[in-house]
């Protein structure tokens, strides 16, 4: 199974859209975390990471509409959904999910907060728990991304830009990680976990370095509804 390249996400035949939970949105939220916080070391590069490197240097904000699909490892179920991020450098983003449920993701620097709108339901947890095993881990280092990735060269002679990602350390979840320029803008970021799966997030309208309002990223309780303390 291979990652699409263009604009068409090919699925097999019989492939059924799931309104259930948003699955594995996490490692690719955790990612582009990852991506803000690092640096990298300035060197010659194929085009597509120039492209990476010149996007990262100086990029502190970021807010983009996405879409995004999932595909399971056997072919058979398919995840599409839609929804806006923020993220702010260092170690806070905010992902909001419109569809096919509602939920926002916060994480305001010392806590993760999922606000599950159907429910009526917040739970949360630190940043540090959440993010333990993750590639998120690597906000509290300042070490260069190729320390932890392996930078590839990738061109499906799409138009795009591309950069391919592979983690160093074995027992990462996350297989391989391709990013997709045009021009000077992010577009495509995809990725396939060690189960197989596939996902794909195409970024809209997205905008470098904006002001972002700091109530992005704190959550407030609703009332009435369930608070739930992680650990």
């Amino acid at each position: 199974m291979s990652f699409p390249a263009d604009d068409r996400v090919d699925y097999p035949s019989g492939s059924q859209v799931q309104q259930g939970p948003i699955s594995r949105f996490w490692w690719v939220l955790m990612i582009l975390i990852v991506l803000l916080a690092l640096p990298l070391i300035g060197q010659a590069a194929p085009s597509g990471e120039e492209r990476l490197r010149g996007y990262l240097k100086g990029l502190n904000t970021l807010s983009a509409e996405f879409q995004q699909y999932t595909l399971s490892a056997d072919g058979g179920r398919m995840i599409e959904s839609e929804g806006t991020l923020y993220l702010q450098r260092p170690g806070r983003f905010r992902w909001e999910y419109r569809a096919p449920l509602e939920q926002v993701i916060v994480a305001d620097g010392s806590r993760v907060w999922l606000h599950d709108i159907e429910l009526d339901q917040i739970s949360h947890q630190s940043q540090a728990s959440a993010l333990d095993g993750t590639p998120a881990q690597l906000l509290v280092s300042d070490v260069p991304i190729e320390t932890h990735f392996q930078i590839l060269a990738w061109d499906p002679g799409d138009g795009r830009d591309w950069v391919e990602l592979q983690p160093r350390d074995p027992e990462s979840q996350v297989t391989r990680i391709r990013i997709g320029f045009i021009g000077a803008d992010l577009d495509t970021l995809l990725m396939e976990d060690s189960f197989g799966q596939l996902t794909r997030f195409s970024f809209l309208s997205s905008k470098r370095n904006p002001k972002l309002d700091a109530k992005l990223f704190k959550m407030e309780q609703p009332i009435g509804g369930d608070f739930l303390e992680l650990r």
